[in-house]
């Protein structure tokens, strides 16, 4: 079982860990502040500082065996490790920063763009969302607008709890029809953006967020492509 710091506080950027399982695809440590790929966010990287000084590159992150698995997956050319080692996992910061900032913007875009979405990707300064809708394409130029002026007021985003059971009775906490939320441990996460009367958006989510929408920064509809008879595609990018 590894402790999933990310979870409680996306804000870390490294904490100290040790090595509890390692196979052909990775180690294993008893914490981490490193987010696993997955519900269309990449997996962190970054680096584990041994305690004798050594330095091993993690080039992925993805999740292991059953819910508590973690694999941090190594550059080639690392350095041997065994289980036991202790360290200090540090994560590439201004990168999961980004990943981050275009994540929470994607749950806004939902929220704008009301039809059930059908998949999407959080990117390195960009990303996507596909919506089943046919004849309803939202205006590039109004999307982006309506985007960074949710940006601009600068409303909170929380994280809290609810049971499998309460999101089962509730499937509408559910807005993506291809990535199912993280369930198996007795209670599933929500991300809440706060609006003035009701939020914004709520949604289960396992994702890593940012605290404040402002801290999203300026960003653009790239474009909508037409990826099937229903499928639409919003494509948007950080601004500056």
């Amino acid at each position: 079982m590894t402790a999933f710091l990310f979870r409680d506080d996306a804000y870390l950027t490294h904490c100290d860990a040790v090595i509890t399982a390692i196979d052909e695809r990775g180690f294993q440590t008893d914490q981490t502040v490193f987010y696993p790929m997955g519900g269309g966010q990449p997996g962190d990287v970054g680096r584990f500082v041994l305690s004798t000084g050594e330095i091993v590159e993690i080039a992925d992150t993805v999740k292991g065996d059953g819910p508590d698995g973690i694999i941090h997956k190594a550059a080639s050319g690392a350095a041997a490790l065994k289980v036991g080692s202790a360290g200090r996992l540090e994560i590439d910061w201004a990168r999961r920063h980004r990943l981050m900032r275009m994540h929470t913007c994607l749950h806004l875009l939902s929220a704008l763009v009301p039809f059930p979405v059908t998949g999407g990707s959080v990117g390195d300064g960009k990303g996507r969302l596909d919506f089943d809708m046919a004849d309803s394409i939202p205006d590039k130029d109004t999307l982006t607008a309506r985007l960074n002026e949710l940006i601009r007021e600068d409303h909170a985003v929380t994280a809290r709890w609810i049971t499998d059971d309460e999101l089962l009775g509730n499937p509408e906490l559910v807005k993506t029809m291809a990535v199912k939320p993280p369930m198996g441990h007795g209670r599933v996460r929500l991300i809440e953006v706060a609006g003035m009367d009701r939020p914004l958006d709520l949604q289960a989510c396992g994702g890593t967020h940012v605290r404040q929408t402002g801290e999203i920064g300026p960003v653009m509809v790239r474009k909508i492509e037409n990826k099937g008879k229903q499928n639409r595609r919003v494509n948007i990018e950080f601004a500056a």
